[in-house]
């Protein structure tokens, strides 16, 4: 776990004037992502305020010495996923350096600033070419929840409590913050039909998750312990993992989710490091009664600090509600409390069988509900089961999405004594149906 250092000090602030303490991206944070402009091409770049750096300036400046100047160079690619591969030595070494640069009274502040681009001239795009992406189901009050629709008598499968559950998700269709949403097609069966249709879900959902990036790889054959697996996290993604919950409950037996899923996965496009979230690890504890983790998922340092203490949240904004100016609507809240099983569990247990994992590689959390009314992760849950529809405050009710309606995914982190970071928002609009041939 990284070790809390002057980059942490809430007392710091950045001579950016848009990197406030109220902003998600203040001088603590210091996230990476890709960027591209009209006469510029995609390069990666570090957010401070409402402003990016590209990191092929900065490499070019002669402002960074060792691992920092390394670090800058494999960022400045168009994608991220040379500088995941380096993993935490040099990314910490250029946090360390950007934080002296951008801090107040920084004597560099002249050279520095004439690297610094509006975000608003940019396009922000994915930060890495995705080989594989794997979903996992680590909420576990969702997957209560979603179980007592179809099992009332038995909502938790007795494998949940034993093993991160998790599939093969489709990395082709992740999709950047902004891109739209296109309702899929796929096959539905009505309870009293005697055979499917092809059509239009009814029944569009959001996820809200958290996501991971990986870095460092492990080779073909090579499980990850889990006091090494921080160690092959790059950084953190809110994750939104659209769902088409008619065709899923027709399609999903005997091998799980597949057209439900793979239409479309929305991320967030800056990557949050684990060096940014040191100050908001927790302990990983286990409600009281339920069995501890095997020992390749189980270890005294992964107890002590293995969670993460993030809020989450999720707005929706009709089209109705944009014609009328009215701001979008806060419909859950939950946190990455409530995971059972933590990011570095997930890698394990992924690696477990000697499964590689590679720079660049996406990991969902599954969705991450809580216990409480109103911090429920999905429509499914909010609606129960599309039987109780939500009342928007213009009167609008909704049991699924719409046509039109905006989802957007949020996340801050804070406690007393440092300084709050957020993630930025992971957002698309829902189009109508994609046209069958």
């Amino acid at each position: 776990m990284t070790a809390l250092d002057f980059t942490h000090d809430p007392g710091r602030r950045s001579w950016v004037a848009s990197a406030g303490p109220d902003t998600d991206f203040p001088l603590q944070n210091l996230p990476f992502g890709v960027v591209a402009g009209a006469d510029v091409e995609p390069r990666g770049a570090v957010r401070i305020g409402d402003m990016v750096l590209h990191l092929s300036g900065l490499a070019e400046s002669g402002l960074l010495t060792g691992e920092a100047q390394a670090a800058a160079e494999a960022g400045s690619d168009g994608a991220l996923n040379v500088l995941f591969a380096l993993g935490s030595g040099p990314r910490l070494a250029l946090r360390r350096a950007l934080h002296a640069l951008l801090a107040e009274g920084a004597p560099q502040q002249q050279a520095v600033s004439a690297l610094l681009i509006p975000l608003r001239d940019v396009d922000v795009l994915l930060p890495a070419r995705i080989g594989d992406y794997t979903d996992f189901y680590v909420g576990i009050h969702h997957a209560r929840s979603v179980g007592a629709l179809f099992r009332p008598d038995n909502p938790l499968l007795p494998n949940y409590k034993w093993v991160p559950i998790g599939y093969h998700g489709r990395a082709s269709s992740v999709r950047v913050s902004g891109i739209p949403i296109g309702r899929p097609n796929g096959q539905l069966k009505a309870a009293d039909a005697s055979a499917p249709v092809l059509a239009p879900t009814r029944r569009l959902d959001f996820e809200l998750e958290l996501g991971a990036w990986i870095g460092p790889e492990n080779r073909l054959g090579t499980p990850v312990r889990i006091d090494d697996a921080e160690s092959h996290i790059a950084g953190f993604c809110l994750l939104n993992d659209w769902s088409a919950r008619d065709v899923q409950a027709w399609e999903y037996q005997p091998l799980g989710p597949f057209l439900a899923k793979s239409f479309g996965t929305t991320v967030s496009p800056w990557v949050i490091t684990p060096e940014a979230l040191a100050p908001f690890r927790i302990p990983f504890d286990r409600p009281e009664g339920d069995p501890a983790p095997l020992p390749y998922l189980d270890s005294p340092p992964h107890r002590a600090s293995g969670g993460l203490d993030i809020e989450l949240q999720v707005r929706i904004s009709t089209a109705r509600m944009r014609d009328d100016c009215e701001p979008p609507h806060p419909i859950t809240r939950s946190s990455s409390r409530h995971m059972y099983w933590t990011f570095a569990q997930m890698v394990t247990h992924h690696t477990s069988n000697g499964c590689n994992l590679q720079p660049g590689d996406l990991l969902g959390s599954g969705t991450l509900s809580g216990p409480d009314t109103g911090s429920e992760g999905s429509l499914l849950e909010l609606s129960h089961g599309g039987t109780d529809p939500i009342r928007l405050p213009n009167g609008e009710t909704r049991t699924f999405l719409e046509d039109g309606d905006e989802i957007t995914l949020s996340a801050r982190a804070h406690r007393p004594g440092a300084a709050t970071i957020g993630f930025g928002e992971c957002v698309a609009v829902v189009q109508s149906a994609i046209t069958y041939p």
